[in-house]
């Protein structure tokens, strides 16, 4: 069976509706009405081998951060539901993913111990008309509502697209590798007998 969930959140400030299978392909069908983060979705879902689907509509008159927010609010909620018991997965995720001159690295535990280390500097303001503040506001709601430890780091860079993009390729494809079956774990991997 495939490990799939899907999560409705609706707020005075974003309407969402994302649908997750942690046992994909690679496909995507991402709205967020934000073009850079709908890229950067699409390069993280592609490079995890996840199917994600998200419907997001948010209150861009303002800014982009609800939005954002917010997706990963419910990313993160649809992670932990279809992970289940979690019986079985590797638990631990690294990658390091170079673009061009820059360098990212992304580490997480599946832990149900929500944390976040973002050692992400940029040099401009925007890419795009997303924030690059936002970037850590994504990982930080991801990782809180997935029950993940997470460490983002650019170890160096230039171009800000850049940086960030590997980043969310690293995301993607340490996803991969912690949620990933290995049938040798009997239960899950914790001496404590839980995530």
């Amino acid at each position: 069976m495939k490990r799939e969930a899907k999560v409705v959140r609706r707020t005075g400030e974003t309407d969402i509706e994302i649908s997750l299978c942690l046992d994909g392909e690679g496909n995507y069908d991402i709205s967020t009405g934000i073009g850079f983060f709908d890229h950067m979705l699409n390069l993280m879902t592609k490079h995890g081998l996840l199917d994600i689907a998200v419907k997001a509509q948010g209150d861009l008159e303002v800014d982009a951060h609800h939005t954002v927010e917010d997706v990963g609010i419910v990313l993160g909620q649809c992670m932990n539901k279809a992970l289940g018991e979690k019986k079985g997965i590797k638990r631990y995720g690294t990658s390091f993913v170079p673009m061009d001159e820059t360098l990212a690295s992304v580490s997480l535990d599946i832990s149900g111990r929500p944390y976040i280390v973002c050692k992400c500097e940029f040099t401009v303001d925007k890419v795009g008309k997303m924030d690059t503040e936002l970037v850590e506001e994504f990982l930080r709601a991801f990782a809180f509502n997935a029950g993940i430890t997470l460490h983002a780091r650019i170890i160096y860079g230039k171009n800000n697209h850049h940086m960030i993009e590997a980043v969310f390729k690293a995301l993607g494809r340490a996803i991969r590798e912690a949620v990933g079956i290995d049938e040798r774990i009997s239960g899950v991997m914790s001496t404590k007998g839980l995530l």
